[in-house]
């Protein structure tokens, strides 16, 4: 039977932790065959769109995202072909001229906030994973995150996440928890639940023969 590398999704909200635990699952397996695939570099190109338009996107919302693209470099992945990874520009709100050569491995780790909610998507992972964290302990990352590293007034992000961050999350983000294999709580600080996962994915790998 021929190979076909691991694909590990973790999802979860903004803030949740997801890309905590998918950097520690990541450096367990450092020295292997392993590469991290992140949604939000998948975001849409919206050249063709004036400046004032671009600045309305709704990154939270499914439809800001080219899954076809993602779906495609996915498939590329697993026929152990590479791929040019999109780079977005959030200063411009589309992608900008740069790209990413990314070269196969035998594990892939996508990671993003919508990636269980397109059935494609979920039906190219072998395990998936959501990370579930309280709405409090999220929007405080997200408002640490967005003023530390953004340059965000407090007001800003507080707007955003009341008008924007929120509904999206309840309506798109938290229902697509029930298609997990596994939920883990915390992010990640929950290193007990990581350290099973980092097991777990080391049996799928033993059992194709991959370790």
């Amino acid at each position: 039977m021929e190979k076909k590398p691991v694909v590990i999704g973790v999802a979860g909200g903004s803030g949740s932790g997801k890309t905590s635990v998918t950097r520690a699952i990541y450096e367990s397996f450092k020295g292997h065959s392993i590469l991290m695939l992140e949604q939000d570099y998948y975001y849409k190109d919206q050249t063709n769109l004036p400046f004032e338009e671009r600045l309305k996107t709704n990154y939270d919302h499914p439809f800001a995202f080219d899954n076809d693209l993602l779906i495609e470099h996915i498939h590329k992945l697993l026929d152990y072909e590479s791929i040019e990874k999109p780079v977005y520009d959030y200063s411009i709100h589309t992608r900008s001229e740069e790209i990413i050569q990314v070269e196969p491995k035998d594990v892939i780790i996508l990671e993003g906030i919508l990636i269980l909610e397109d059935e494609r998507l979920r039906n190219l992972m072998d395990m998936k994973l959501f990370v579930d964290t309280d709405a409090d302990l999220r929007i405080l990352r997200r408002m640490s995150r967005d003023i530390e590293e953004r340059g965000r007034s407090l007001n800003s992000v507080i707007d955003q996440y009341i008008n924007v961050v929120r509904p999206m999350h309840n309506q798109f983000i938290e229902p697509t928890k029930r298609y997990a294999d596994i939920i883990i709580p915390e992010g990640g600080h929950n290193y007990v639940a990581i350290d099973l996962m980092v097991t777990k994915i080391q049996t799928i790998l033993e059992q194709k023969s991959f370790l």
